[in-house]
């Protein structure tokens, strides 16, 4: 059974997931923008929500950190930069397939 956790770097607009310690999949993110910065730290996986509606593309991953998640995106063209109100933005099949793999309680290190 794998045991997975991620690990967003900020510097690289990157969300690696890994199971272990080996990396199984790399994927473009967008992130917070200069005012509203995307917090560096360790966070949990403490909802998922599928089509959650809005600009949040079609999955919700809601931080252990109230307001903060990783989701899809309704602007595709926003991922690899610095536009967000602090959240990590992915593409929509990315963010798919991340929920698909990681449960509730996924270890989520912001660097």
């Amino acid at each position: 059974m794998p045991k997975y956790r991620i690990i967003v770097d900020r510097s690289k607009f990157q969300l690696h997931l890994l199971d272990g310690n080996r990396v199984v999949r790399t994927f473009p993110v967008a992130l917070g923008k200069l005012a509203t910065q995307t917090p560096a730290g360790s966070f949990t996986i403490i909802s998922k929500a599928p089509n959650p509606g809005g600009p949040f593309g079609t999955y919700w991953l809601g931080l252990s950190k109230p307001h903060y998640g990783i989701h899809g995106t309704n602007d595709p063209s926003s991922i690899g930069r610095a536009v967000s109100h602090g959240c990590i933005r992915m593409y929509n099949e990315d963010v798919n397939e991340l929920a698909s793999l990681v449960p509730i309680h996924t270890q989520v290190t912001i660097r």
